[in-house]
């Protein structure tokens, strides 16, 4: 066992140049990192909680506030709700100036319900049901999730699709206009695995007679049928329910086939056979748009994909990370050409490749 001295000195010999290594012996790592990741545990039900009691939309209402104040139109204890409120300050989603709270720019535009990017109800659901989070150790020794999302999909996605479609719909959109959709008219669009279908809606809305085949399960595609109902764009689109590996798709059909985050959850294997099947549905010349949360080749250098990575593992029979080394070579292997990896807004990546005209 090692010995750690309780006062460590540092002094000016003790360099790696002069004392070689290891140099904790002389100067031992800080255990913030440690204390981060445990902390890490209580600041997200913090946040969980701040959105359950409406604290965001409390303050919101209020603008400038004392904790009495929200206390009082929350209906809550008031010394329970200062230790929360000062606990959302030091995340930076409260700002604090004597004892008034007001939102933080982030809390305005991500916590609070109405936020123009509103993220307020995906955060209870994006970690996927948390006790495999709690059985983690289990499945990792046995290769089996406790509780895989794949045993009640439609459950588990269907609020999911609900508190994504805004970013999706958005980073869709923004694609579009760099893609110039809205100077392509009357294009055909297969969006599988569609959940409130944004990126056909993105679609339908830049481009003049264009129309959809949107997929999904059944119970999402309720979610679906009313979102594109209420945009007015329901006579141009067939919704097709089913699985995606098994539905009947028509082939040499679409301009634009969408895997819209899909991939991440189906392993090396089902992923594969996703590219494939938009290979066959594109028309020479076709464009597939495969969007997901892809981690850096090493597996190191992107923490929020190799995080998600390890979300899927947690929560899916087959899914994990996925590595843009991983993803190319998909494209690649099926045929595709002139990939593109195309930022549309943060951290929302999505790969543009072609079927070539010639094929």
């Amino acid at each position: 066992m090692s010995v750690d001295s309780p006062f460590p000195e540092l002094k000016k010999r003790h360099t790696m140049a002069r004392a070689g290594r290891p140099w904790r012996d002389f100067k031992p790592p800080p255990s913030g990192p440690v204390w981060g990741i445990v902390q890490g545990f209580g600041s997200y039900w913090t946040l969980v909680a701040a959105i359950d009691l409406g604290i965001f939309d409390g303050v919101e209402r209020l603008n400038k506030c004392t904790v009495a104040q929200l206390a009082g139109v929350l209906s809550v204890s008031e010394p329970h709700l200062r230790h929360v409120c000062d606990a959302l300050v030091t995340f930076g989603f409260l700002d604090q100036i004597d004892d008034l709270y007001e939102l933080s720019e982030t809390a305005e535009r991500y916590l609070c319900t109405n936020g123009a990017a509103s993220m307020a109800s995906l955060i209870r659901v994006a970690p996927g049901p948390h006790r495999n989070w709690e059985q983690l150790a289990d499945t990792v020794r046995t290769g089996r999730v406790a509780t895989p999302i794949e045993d009640d999909p439609e459950a588990f996605y269907g609020p999911l699709v609900d508190a994504t479609f805004v970013t999706q719909h958005r980073a869709a959109t923004r694609l579009g206009w760099r893609s110039g959709w809205q100077r392509r008219s009357g294009l055909r669009v297969l969006d599988l695995g569609a959940g409130r279908a944004p990126w056909a809606i993105a679609v339908l809305e830049q481009s003049e007679g264009s129309t959809a085949v949107v997929n999904d399960l059944t119970r999402v595609l309720t979610d679906a049928r009313d979102t594109i109902e209420s945009r007015g764009l329901t006579d141009r689109v067939e919704f097709r329910p089913g699985d995606f590996h098994q539905i009947e798709i028509e082939e040499n059909a679409f301009d634009l086939v969408v895997l819209g985050h899909v991939c991440r959850t189906e392993g090396d294997a089902g992923a594969r056979a996703l590219v494939e099947r938009a290979w066959r549905a594109l028309r020479p010349g076709g464009q597939l748009l495969l969007a997901d949360y892809f981690a850096d080749n090493e597996r190191k250098y992107n923490p929020f994909g190799v995080q998600m990575g390890l979300t899927m593992m947690t929560n899916t029979r087959a899914g994990g990370l996925l590595t843009n080394d991983q993803v190319a070579g998909w494209l690649r292997d099926t045929g595709f050409v002139a990939l593109r990896l195309i930022e549309p807004i943060g951290f929302q990546f999505v790969y543009v490749a072609d079927r070539p005209p010639s094929s």
